[in-house]
């Protein structure tokens, strides 16, 4: 009769992988770095539908030129943008670099929150289907779930809606509303998210639509029972730092990469 096969002993934590936000030995590096988690975070958005003929844009701050920003050509569909299509605009909206247009309409809301916010290196802002049907009911998210409570007390709204915004005034509005928040829910407009990296603002948008949804869904079939106060706040705490989203954001990152490899060039 063989002998049983003894208990295997436990690997080390310490011998165990685990992804982390990378270093950066160049600025070059890093730009490359951003301007491929960008593409990248287009490409998902495209995926999810969040795009809307040519509203919705994600930038990125520049390593180096701290009042420089990449973002995604004006007119170009989320799932064709590559990282050499990205193009480099600065504050006032003009294009450094770069062979395409931007949109004006929609750079302003950046440029104003990259104003006010220096430590926000990624901005996102489109109009997903569960995110207008929210604003438009002009509520906050509630913290019906777990996911949820990462915004709790860490989100604010715009309760105005004028249109296009093209409007520098309205824009540093806007970027006020924000505050010192990781999102805003724009009336009747959708969502807006920061981050210090491109992956943690991605994350924040696609999680906080999806909180936008779960919320509809169950305010249309009952009466919602709130996680209490208490108990939010210290979710938020667990799970409403940047690290947590850049970490949640990674199987997004690879699915997206090894599917359409083509984005990194």
């Amino acid at each position: 009769m063989p002998m049983p096969r003894p208990a295997p002993e436990p690997i080390p934590t310490d011998k165990l992988h685990i992804t982390m936000p990378p270093q950066h030995a160049s600025p070059g590096e890093e730009r490359r770095h951003r301007k491929e988690r960008l593409a990248a975070a287009l490409r998902l958005f495209g995926r999810y539908g969040y795009e809307e003929g040519v509203s919705g844009h994600i930038t990125v701050r520049d390593p180096e030129l701290a009042d420089c920003f990449w973002v995604n050509p004006f007119g170009m569909p989320f799932g064709h943008v590559r990282a050499q299509d990205l193009i480099l605009v600065n504050e006032a909206g003009q294009v450094v670099e770069g062979r395409y247009h931007v949109n004006q309409a929609a750079f302003v809301i950046h440029s104003h929150v990259h104003r006010a916010r220096p430590g926000a290196v990624a901005v996102a802002h489109s109009r997903s289907v569960h995110s207008r049907a929210l604003s438009s009911l002009g509520e906050r998210l509630e913290p019906l779930n777990q996911e949820v409570c990462a915004f709790f007390e860490d989100h604010a709204l715009y309760d105005a809606s004028t249109g296009v915004v093209v409007d520098d005034d309205e824009a540093r509005r806007i970027a006020a509303a924000l505050g010192t928040h990781k999102a805003l829910i724009l009336r009747n407009r959708g969502l807006l998210t920061v981050g210090d990296s491109v992956d943690a603002a991605a994350w924040w948008f696609v999680t906080m639509e999806r909180s936008c949804q779960a919320q509809l869904a169950a305010k249309a079939a009952g009466e919602p029972v709130p996680i209490g106060d208490e108990d939010a706040a210290r979710l938020r705490e667990q799970l409403g730092n940047d690290l947590v989203a850049w970490i949640n954001y990674q199987p997004l990152y690879l699915q997206i990469t090894r599917a359409e490899p083509d984005l990194l060039t």
